[in-house]
């Protein structure tokens, strides 16, 4: 299992893990945001991108592509209410959703609403779909100038290849200013696999089960939860341990093939959404059951994802980037160290410039 850490971690140990930033995995490959001001939406797009068949993404070996981490920013403040995703080829043909294994967007300025490490804006998966919240009430605020983190891995289990392929990740927003939306909100994650380094968890014979608590920076209410899971899992559940409480389960949902194809999603603001506390202790807890008699490695991931409506409203908390923990997470985002939590502050954490990630690498969430 994986349990509450120490926060502190030692600078040399984050000093001995650095390493130089190597040319990206595909040099053409590049991040760019559009504000698409007709539809009131930005385009954050990835690409070109060239996917050969037949890249397999298989518990822990991954045939993947990286694109280069970069940075994008917000030309204009808004309140960002939803989100959509497509991936298309070179001549803007549809591509398989599959194709993409996780896109990121990373808040450096912002801390995390359980941990202070950068804040995550937003997290697609494959099975993430389409997500809204009710623009007249709810709305994340997005200052212009912030800058935006993104990371993303794509990969190409399917049979046929597709060159210049691009993602398109569409975020609706409503212009500051307005009336609306009423309430302001900020998104969160907590993972089984943090307080940093590599996401995955690798999945022993039988039943296996991970977890992580912690204490939220603010007082307030969670009013969307949702998370990302992989095959073989059962549930995810988020606890308040302090009062023994169970706050919400997901289940995977899977089509008639039994492929996992989504989670299910928490809509609490439809009962004004759960308060959490800063003196309480919360757990998020993934279980899986592998039926087979090898373990898995890095076959697992589990982390819930949401949106937060702080209390008595001002500013969300700003990240302390002198904080070593927040160093040792940003290093590992920008793909400038890899390894587990506990491997790399035990000194075994294994170092891994960019231009080696066209291959093999481990999740970056």
């Amino acid at each position: 299992m994986i349990s509450p850490f120490g926060t502190r971690l030692a600078v040399a140990v984050v000093t001995t893990f650095l390493v130089t930033q190597a040319a990206p995995a595909q040099e053409a490959t590049k991040v760019r945001l559009v504000n698409d001001d007709k539809n009131n939406e930005f385009v954050v797009i990835v690409g070109p991108i060239d996917l050969p068949a037949g890249m397999m993404h298989s518990h822990g070996a991954h045939g993947a592509v990286f694109p280069p981490v970069q940075t994008v920013t917000i030309p204009e403040s808004v309140y960002l209410t939803g989100f959509s995703y497509e991936v298309v080829d070179g001549e803007g043909k549809g591509v398989p959703a599959e194709t993409l294994h996780h896109f990121n967007l990373i808040n450096p300025d912002n801390r995390e609403l359980f941990l202070p490490i950068s804040q995550r804006m937003l997290a697609v998966g494959s099975e993430t779909g389409e997500q809204s919240m009710p623009w007249l009430l709810l709305g994340y605020p997005v200052p212009e100038g912030t800058r935006m983190v993104v990371a993303s891995m794509m990969h190409n289990p399917t049979g046929e290849s597709y060159s210049g392929a691009e993602v398109r990740v569409h975020l609706k927003y409503v212009k500051a200013g307005r009336p609306w939306p009423l309430f302001s909100v900020y998104p969160f994650q907590m993972d089984v696999a943090f307080p940093a380094g590599d996401k995955s968890v690798d999945l022993p014979p039988g039943k296996s089960q991970f977890f992580y608590e912690a204490s939220p920076a603010k007082e307030g209410r969670i009013m969307v939860i949702g998370s990302h899971l992989h095959a073989l899992a059962e549930s995810i559940r988020f606890y308040d341990v302090t009062e023994n409480k169970l706050i919400w389960e997901g289940l995977p949902v899977e089509n008639e093939a039994g492929e996992l194809t989504g989670v299910t999603i928490g809509r609490l603001y439809k009962r004004m959404g759960v308060k959490v506390y800063p003196d309480h202790k919360y757990r998020v807890s993934v279980t899986y059951d592998n039926p087979g008699t090898d373990t898995l490695y890095g076959g697992g991931m589990g982390v819930v994802a949401g949106v937060f409506m702080p209390s008595g409203g001002g500013m969300w908390p700003r990240a302390n980037k002198d904080d070593e923990l927040y160093i040792l997470d940003r290093q590992h985002y920008l793909r400038e160290v890899r390894g587990a939590y506990e491997l790399i502050v035990g000194g075994g954490g294994v170092l891994q410039p960019a231009a080696a990630d066209t291959s093999h690498g481990e999740h970056e969430h």
